[in-house]
């Protein structure tokens, strides 16, 4: 087994086992789509029209909420300068690390988004659209993220801080996303923003595991 697989299947079972550490995103992206109709307006027409921002906000909040967590117990527990070893790079180990994040919330979230969708009266045929967009868009979330978690990992209260750092970054993703939502619910095309979405996801997967690699070592070199 190589070290990616060991890393990712570890992480999964430590996330599956500690379930609170998954199930809670879930919970408030549910919450979320559920107060909002109450807050704003339950009439179906309204909703419709403001369910792709709805759901891709709580989508949103719901990645933050969970990214303190990606890194910090190993950093308590020493992993995570066992991982800094050279028997693999660092890069390569922490990108198995946000994909076992992203399967345990990105993935899970897709596949509530047609409840959800349901609950916001979206039509039936923009739900393709609006999993197609999370997939790619959770995923590119959780990766800017990552870098966020990986700087204040050493810091007591660090997870308040992550929003702060990496939110500017993460509007491009929601607007775009919530365009193609909005465009399919209006029938019309989606590719142009389909394409940005999925440009972005493969500059994160350049550039985020490299500099949270970065931001590890510059982390335990200072401690």
């Amino acid at each position: 087994m190589s070290a990616f697989t060991a890393v990712l299947v570890r992480d999964l079972r430590i996330g599956l086992r500690q379930g609170g550490g998954w199930l809670n995103p879930l919970v408030f992206f549910l919450m979320v789509i559920a107060l909002i109709p109450l807050a704003v307006s339950p009439a179906p027409d309204k909703l419709r029209e403001l369910a792709g921002g709805i759901i891709w906000i709580a989508a949103l909040l719901a990645v933050l909420l969970a990214m303190d967590g990606l890194f910090r117990s190993d950093f308590d527990d020493g992993t995570l300068e066992q991982l800094s070893l050279p028997s693999a790079p660092l890069a390569w180990l922490v990108l198995a690390k946000i994909i076992a994040h992203w399967l345990l919330t990105g993935l899970c979230l897709t596949l509530l988004a047609p409840l959800a969708a349901l609950l916001l009266n979206l039509p039936a045929h923009a739900i393709g659209v609006l999993c197609l967009s999370l997939l790619m868009g959770t995923l590119t979330l959780s990766l800017i993220s990552a870098i966020g978690a990986a700087l204040t990992v050493s810091l007591r209260r660090g997870g308040l801080l992550v929003p702060l750092i990496t939110l500017p970054l993460h509007i491009p993703v929601l607007i775009f996303a919530t365009a193609a939502v909005q465009s399919s619910v209006a029938g019309q095309p989606v590719s142009g923003f389909m394409a940005l979405l999925a440009a972005f996801l493969v500059l994160a997967l350049m550039i985020a595991p490299i500099a949270s690699a970065t931001a590890i070592g510059l982390t335990q070199s200072i401690d």
